[in-house]
């Protein structure tokens, strides 16, 4: 019986660690368990204002589960993937059993590589439009993990996500709580999470179409407005259990690398899913069933600045 050992779970830690997840505060960890490899929750790394019911964590938890995915199947063994494995231990996200052996596709080569290159890139976008053909893989990205993507098309749409977005943001910024705590994860110095100040969004403006955190006080330089029409796409699920939030963190990572992977940028925004009222408009405006996960940002532009990771011996359990 195949089984995984200790190179195969530093692999898959290594690029689970990787993923993006909320004020990259890394709320992950991973073991080897009779020969599977796990991807455990970190609660002590739960935000306990910006979520407190741990659908950030969750969505995070998905990406880096697949992110290691990615990593087993580059390696010629890849997992069979149970989410929520066992009610008895709730801290286990997700177990990864190896399946059977074989060479990974060109699309987990291309993917797996893209792992390195992706960072949020918070920056304006230049104005080029994303071809059809991306569009079309984003939106199958989304598909074959059990989510869906609608992409924003004509102004009418984007402003009406524009205002929610902002009546969102406006929510959090007047909650002193949720500010107070952000700060603390904003240019910490640390050399192994948080965000630094390089890898923030300029200080926003009155012409900016959508809200950007206000994690410093960096200026953007004269002329370099936001792009008018951005690629808006939302991520969201049939259901908004457990489990569909860590199926979105999933598609949100197969996202990501396929936008990294096509030459493109992107960043997220989330203030339309952290507020309750803002969630609930967004959905009724997509004239679907269902439940946003999460807001991307998708066009031309630099790969975005990194941030810091944790090592991976740090991220390992027994």
């Amino acid at each position: 019986m195949t089984r995984y050992d200790e190179s195969d779970l530093r692999r898959a830690a290594a690029a689970g660690i990787q993923a993006p997840s909320m004020y990259n505060s890394q709320p992950w960890a991973f073991r080897l368990h009779d020969g599977a490899i796990e991807v455990l929750a970190d609660p002590g790394r739960q935000l306990s204002v910006a979520d407190g019911g741990g659908w950030a964590m969750r969505l995070a938890l998905g990406a880096a589960t697949f992110n290691a995915r990615l990593a087993l199947a580059w390696g010629g063994t890849p997992a069979d993937v149970m989410l929520l494995p066992d009610s008895a231990r709730p801290e286990v996200i997700a177990r990864l059993a190896p399946g059977r052996s074989r060479p990974p596709t060109y699309l987990e080569r291309d993917l797996y590589a893209a792992i390195d290159r992706r960072h949020s890139n918070r920056d304006p976008f230049w104005p080029d439009p994303v071809p059809a053909d991306v569009r079309i893989r984003l939106i199958e990205a989304a598909r074959v993990e059990g989510a869906w993507l609608d992409l924003l098309v004509g102004m009418t749409a984007l402003t009406g996500f524009s205002e929610i977005a902002h009546s969102a943001d406006r929510v959090l910024r007047r909650d002193s709580h949720y500010q107070a705590e952000m700060i603390t994860w904003v240019d910490t110095e640390s050399a192994y999470d948080g965000i630094p100040v390089g890898a923030a969004a300029t200080v926003g403006e009155a012409q900016d179409l959508l809200p950007q955190r206000n994690f410093g006080g960096r200026r953007r330089a004269p002329g370099r407005d936001y792009e008018p029409e951005p690629l808006v796409g939302i991520l969201g699920t049939g259901g908004d259990r457990k489990l569909d939030q860590l199926m979105a963190g999933q598609a949100l990572q197969h996202i990501l690398l396929t936008v990294t992977d096509a030459g493109l940028a992107s960043s997220l925004i989330s203030q339309p899913i952290e507020v309750p009222a803002a969630r609930d408009q967004l959905r009724r405006s997509l004239g679907r069933t269902g439940f946003p996960q999460i807001a991307l940002r998708i066009g031309y532009g630099h790969q975005g600045h990194p941030t810091p990771r944790r090592e991976v011996a740090d991220v390992l359990t027994g």
